[in-house]
């Protein structure tokens, strides 16, 4: 579309979004062919008008002329004439004329696609290489109709960039081949958070214009951003070309290896050897013909090349061609035309030597041109272009930061630059606003070879130029600018060797919060790592606290809305400078009423890995246990294999094993061999005991090897291996040949993975097609095939989900596979799903990896996580958290009592599985009460072990300690006022007796001793799975009753406030209400489905109301048994049930997405509270009664009046969260504060909100997720919570003013 139509729609894009009907005027355009009928249809799923045309017009805004004029001709049909007058004036012409209207031949639509996608534009002097031109374009149309690469290579400064940007200047080129566009990204010289960045600010710009309810957090990984633009070039924009210019190296490039047509341009002609798919060459000559290079300078002076003084053809020889020289010397003849004899003796002078030198580069010519376009600058100017001596490769700077550094107007700052940009000293980038100003890598050494004295003092001055201008506080606008300082002030002040700035600046949670919420979390680990060995001369543990804080919470920094990081770092261990400062700081704003939770019983210990390896300088991609368990392999990115100690680390070999990045290794069954693979296409084998390389096998794959693996036993030993190949992607080697024995055919895209079941009769592959497929070993064949994909209804059938590794339960009945942000456990002889994991929608599975002898699942995550699983319960069990970067390995030792990870912040770790495993599986169960009196706090809890617990005090200290339970606790309570306490079970029978106890009174100071004497004995009662109901009491373990009569679960037990009645409620749909001394029992029968629960109308009532999944309440006397009320509340199952502190009303919920609040007085429903898209799991009154908070399995929460049933407030994210809800899962539980102007709710994390605005107050982010219910203390400052990992949360206010 034309600039001028384009603008015009953008105008009017606020007034047609109010008055228009998409759907009227879409039926014109569909008829024009303007639209397509999956857009009309996409435009129409948009609930409201305004969503509608909102969706119609960035449609429309992504076409050409014809959208515009088929928009304007349905608007004067449909009677919208006051609108299409908008948009008359600025009707585009569909003519050749009116699309040959610019001097260059580039259309409108040409130069809008280029600027939109960042392409540079033409230089201000340019000369056209047609044959070079033509050449690229040649290999470009190519790539009309299969994915793939065209490599434009030469020297620096050769032209590659020009050359490349010019190609795509041809309407009939984008319109035949790239119709959805061209894309640029420069990539330059990088580390890996540094390529994140660039591929995060890609992602961005291709989702601009998606609808708002696509998520546009930016990735948080280079795979996931790897993923996320796999996505959008094959779904969004699947015949684009992606232009990555200046890349150096095979690993950045392979993160751009999405099967999406590229255009590269690079000095490393073999790059793409690393990268599948299609591949053509563009060499680009070392420079300018004679020819070529007089015309330039011709350019320069307005003259013509056969007029130029004789001096011009040795300026030119002198040049060597260099288009960059030619020009430099052509700016300052524009400014001085006589003085060609002048330059051309300064080219000849070579007075300069360089330190380094490159060996593929002439730096002579450009050295004197370089001196001779700053000899003619003001002396001033010559001061600041030097200051240009602290950019970096391949950094483009805005205006504003040169402003900061010289002390001028940034109105000054520009016209200098401009002089630069005019004597072609400086580059600018146009299609940014405000302008980018770079420099060319040629043009920085050479700034950087004549200032090296005195870059440190450069540096120096950048550092103290921001302090003095930003001295009331870091940058905020989230702009150019203030990207920068966030991005490179950490380097200033490294390379000015201001130490102490750097520690006072990184040590600082301000600067961490700050950087996160601008750039994500991988940058600041990055700097932590880059710059540790700067930040451990001032304090290493301080460095290492920073990063561990970091490592553990880069995935919720990567949340939006972003959380509050002071909360965060409040859970960090109490020894922690990030606690200290935290504290600090929350204690300073609890003053001015905002509200901060201290995790007061947080576990300061350690982390649980037994060893720490840092084998390898580089990411580390595979390690593994040889098969006795005695040794560790180890290879990555620093092309090495290395082999060491399980028990102490201590290293055995290490071989540079590849000429690339070695991708897995794998130990023969008898440990003698280790095989590895790599990007270079090759399968190595080697000699663990000697070192040796003992064969190269030949190279069968043409593109990287993903995985190797040997079969489990000797019996006949083979070797798997898959690779990226389209076909031959998966081999079976004899280790005694050196070709291949079998080829299994099946696969059509890339394989990620291979691994044999434990008997070696069938080896699982996993695939970038979307499938996980099973082959005979015996035969080569395919057996079963299971569609991945399908279980991924997001996912269509132009992108597949990458199917990441898989692995075999210990007697190969069930295999499992990972893909995104789940893990799915199939049956091998039906190919049925048996079980679905699901982790973070934030993170993605790297690996997975079974336990040989448990049912024990390690699944490695890209938010720096391990966690364990049980695969038969679809349970998660334990996270091993420490690593500092993403985990892209995990595996169980032959025996299972070991596991590693592997990670890119260059380690190994090795985890004992029973710590870790038992740090969880005896943890508490969410089945939980709380007893709160006077300052002290007493929990009562059932443990994974299915023993009791009571803990006490704000440490959680345990107090008593039961044995074993026959069957597994469901339900707890404590006798609130008499000294005693109940447990319920499945069986339904009653014992009187005693119980073995062990009590632990170590870690118990002498406040727990006062309790015990001022408390002595209280009771507790649980409630048993098999129906049986207990009576302990407390801590003498004595059974004061044994309750027999339930026949199914217990879910829930309550004594009355005398503390001789005992209520229970069943599965086996009856309610009991015990008088448990004696053993008496009246049994409430009436309801048709389990009763999960009841509620006494009022302490003084002897009126109980029970609540059932057959949609029912009701209302019991407690003495007689006789039901009072049968009340038909729901179509679905009722979930909740609450009764207002007055006792006058009574709100229930159901699982049809449905509240109503009724009377007690007439039993009648008063208001039906409609509203909640999913099951309404919980309620809650406020203590005025007059408002009732109910929450929503899709994470929402509503308050309403209690006067007249109107919706108050909607408490809810913007956005969905990492679990795909609003409240990181169901809200299960609700509570008001005593004053009413604060609700407290659970999900998959802990939030308060304010009652009178909606909007949230706090969150505290839990371990684990899946919260059941909160404990709230009655001055609302104590919370106490048990996560789905069995982690007990006492979080105290932290005081310093009110709520």
């Amino acid at each position: 579309m034309e600039e001028r139509a384009r603008s015009c729609l953008l105008r009017s894009r606020a007034t047609l979004e109010q008055d228009i009907k998409a759907a009227y005027l879409m039926d014109h355009m569909v008829s024009d062919g303007v639209l397509t009928n999956d857009e009309e249809q996409r435009v129409l799923s948009k609930t409201t008008r305004k969503e509608q045309a909102a969706a119609l017009l960035e449609v429309l805004l992504r076409k050409d002329n014809r959208a515009y004029i088929s928009l304007y001709n349905a608007l004067i049909s449909e009677s919208y004439g006051d609108l299409a007058s908008l948009l008359h004036n600025d009707l585009p012409l569909l003519s050749p004329e009116g699309e040959r209207s610019f001097a260059d031949g580039m259309s409108p639509s040409v130069q809008v696609i280029l600027s939109e996608g960042g392409v540079p534009q033409r230089p201000v002097v340019f000369v056209s290489r047609p044959p070079l031109l033509n050449l690229i374009r040649e290999k470009l149309y190519r790539l009309q109709d299969t994915p793939g690469w065209v490599t434009v290579f030469g020297m620096a400064g050769s032209g590659k960039s020009v050359m490349a940007a010019e190609a795509v200047r041809d309407r009939a080129l984008i319109k035949e081949c790239f119709p959805d566009g061209v894309h640029w990204l420069s990539v330059g010289q990088c580390e890996r958070p540094d390529l994140l960045v660039r591929m995060q600010s890609l992602c961005f710009r291709l989702e601009q214009g998606q609808s708002s309810d696509v998520s546009q957090r930016p990735p948080c990984s280079v795979e996931e951003a790897k993923e996320r633009l796999r996505f959008l070039m094959l779904r969004r924009f699947p015949r684009s070309l992606l232009i990555l210019d200046d890349v150096w190296d095979n690993s950045a490039l392979r993160s751009f290896d999405i099967q999406c047509r590229v255009l590269l341009t690079t000095r490393n002609r073999g790059l793409t050897e690393s990268v599948s798919g299609k591949k053509f060459e563009v060499p680009v000559e070392n420079g300018l013909d004679e020819e070529k290079a007089l015309e330039v300078l011709a350019l320069y002076v307005n003259g013509k090349p056969q007029k130029l003084p004789e001096q011009a053809r040795s300026i030119v020889s002198e040049c060597k061609g260099s288009p960059l020289v030619v020009s430099l010397i052509g700016a300052l003849l524009r400014d001085f035309p006589d003085r060609w004899g002048y330059y051309l003796r300064q080219l000849q002078k070579k007075q300069f030597k360089r330190i380094c030198k490159s060996s593929s580069y002439d730096y002579d010519a450009l050295d004197q041109a370089m001196d001779a376009s700053l000899q003619v600058l003001e002396d001033e100017h010559r001061d600041l272009y030097r200051d240009l001596s602290v950019m970096q490769k391949d950094v483009k700077v805005p205006a504003k930061v040169l402003s900061v550094l010289w002390g001028l107007e940034l109105e000054e700052v520009e016209d200098v630059l401009q002089q630069f940009v005019n004597k072609s000293l400086l580059f600018r980038d146009c299609n940014q606003r405000p302008y980018l100003y770079y420099l060319h890598d040629l043009q920085l050494d050479f700034l950087i070879e004549q200032n090296r004295d005195v870059l440190t003092g450069l540096h120096k001055k950048m550092v103290l130029q921001y302090q003095k201008f930003y001295k009331k506080g870091a940058p905020s606008s989230g702009d150019k600018e203030c990207l920068y300082w966030y991005h490179f002030l950490p380097y200033h002040m490294a390379k000015a060797g201001l130490s102490k700035e750097l520690y006072s600046l990184m040590f600082s949670l301000d600067w961490v919060k700050e950087k996160a919420q601008m750039m994500g979390s991988a940058h600041l680990i990055n700097d932590y790592v880059e710059y540790g060995e700067i930040l451990d001369k001032e304090n290493s543990e301080v460095r290492l606290q920073f990063q561990e804080f970091l490592s553990l919470n880069g995935h919720q920094l990567e949340q939006r809305p972003f959380p509050d990081v002071v909360q965060l770092a409040l859970s960090q261990p109490a020894c922690s400078e990030v606690y200290r400062q935290a504290l600090m700081q929350a204690q300073d704003r609890a003053t001015r009423g905002q509200l901060y939770l201290d995790w007061v019983n947080k576990n300061s210990q350690d982390s649980l890995s037994q060893l720490v390896m840092h084998p390898h300088q580089g990411s580390i991609y595979y390690a593994c246990f040889s098969k006795n368990g005695s040794k560790i392999a180890s290879c990555g990115a620093s092309k090495t294999l290395r082999v060491f100690k399980t028990t102490s680390g201590e290293k055995l070999l290490e071989l540079q094993a590849h000429d690339d990045d070695v991708l897995c290794c794998a130990f023969s069954p008898d440990d003698r061999y280790i095989a590895t693979c790599s990007s270079d296409r090759k399968v190595k084998l080697w000699n663990v005991v000697q070192g040796s390389l003992i064969k190269v096998f030949a190279e069968e794959h043409d593109e990287q090897i993903n995985h190797c693996q040997f079969t489990n036993t000797g019996r006949r030993v083979l070797l798997a291996t898959c690779s990226n190949d389209k076909f031959n992607n998966t081999k079976l080697w004899n280790p005694n040949k050196t070709t291949s024995q079998n080829t299994m055919f099946g696969h059509m895209e890339p394989v990620n993975h291979c691994c044999f079941s434990t008997n070696d009769a069938y080896l699982a592959t996993s695939s970038s097609d979307g499938t996980l497929k099973l082959f005979e070993v015996s035969s080569a064949n395919e057996w079963k095939s299971i569609d991945v994909n399908s279980f991924f209804p997001e996912s269509d059938d132009e992108v597949k989900v990458i199917v990441k590794c898989s692995t075999w339960s210990s007697d190969s009945s069930r295999v499992i596979c990972a893909a995104r942000n789940a893990v799915f456990v199939f049956d091998v002889a039906t190919s049925d799903m048996l079980l679905e994991m699901r982790t973070s929608r934030l993170s993605t599975v790297q690996y997975c990896h079974a336990c040989p002898n448990t049912s024990l699942l390690a699944v490695a995550l890209s938010h720096y996580t391990v966690e364990l699983w049980n695969f038969e319960t679809s349970k998660k069990k334990a996270e091993c958290n420490g690593h500092l970067s993403w985990v892209h390995c995990v595996q169980f030792s032959p025996d299972g009592s070991l596991l590693l990870s592997s990670s890119d912040d260059q380690t190994i770790r090795l985890w004992e599985t029973d710590r870790v495993h038992t740090s969880s599986a005896v943890a508490l169960k969410r089945d939980s009460d709380v007893l709160f009196s006077q300052s002290d706090v007493t929990i009562v809890a059932p443990d994974s072990r299915n023993r009791l617990q009571i803990r006490t005090g704000s440490a959680g200290a345990v107090l008593f300690e039961s044995e074993e339970f026959p069957s597994r606790i469901r339900c707890t309570c404590i006798c609130k006022h008499a000294a005693l306490m109940a447990l319920g079970a499945e069986n339904g029978n009653i014992q009187t007796g005693r119980v073995k106890v062990r009590q632990f009174l170590k870690n118990i100071g002498w406040r727990t001793l006062r309790l015990l004497n001022l408390q002595h004995d209280f009771v507790v009662a649980l409630g048993l799975e098999t129906g049986t109901v207990q009576v302990l009491e407390v801590p003498s373990g004595d059974c004061l009753a044994k309750l027999e009569g339930h026949t199914r679960t217990v879910h829930h037990c309550q004594f009355t406030d005398d503390s001789q009645t005992l209520i229970t409620s069943s599965e086996d749909s009856t309610v009991r209400v015990w008088k448990w001394r004696t053993g008496e029992c009246l049994v409430l029968e009436g309801h048709k489905e389990p009763v999960r629960k009841f509620h006494l109308l009022n302490s003084s009532s002897p009126h109980l109301l029970s609540w059932s999944f057959d949609g029912t309440v009701k209302v019991w006397d407690l003495n007689s048994g006789q039901r009072l009320q049968d009340l038909v509340c729901h179509k679905g199952a009722v979930l909740s049930c609450d009764v207002s502190s007055d006792g006058r009303l009574f709100a229930t919920t159901s699982a049809d997405r449905t509240a109503k609040v009724w009377s007690t007085a007439s039993w009648e429903m008063l208001f039906l509270l409609k509203g909640h898209r999913d099951c309404v799991r919980s309620c809650r009154f406020s203590w005025d009664s007059k408002q009732l908070a109910t929450g929503d399995d899709n994470g929402e929460i509503r308050l309403w009046s209690t006067l007249d049933g109107a919706l108050l407030k909607i408490c809810s994210r913007d956005t969905k969260d990492s679990m795909d809800s609003f409240h990181g899962g169901w809200v299960t539980d609700l509570h008001f504060s005593p004053d009413n102007r604060v609700l407290v709710s659970t999900g998959g994390y802990i939030k308060w909100w304010s009652v009178e605005t909606g909007e949230a107050l706090q969150t505290f982010y839990t371990m684990g997720a899946s919260l059941k219910k909160i404990h709230v203390s009655p001055d609302f400052t104590t919370f106490i919570t048990i996560d789905s990992i069995g982690i007990l949360y006492v979080l105290q206010k932290v005081e310093g003013g009110g709520i």
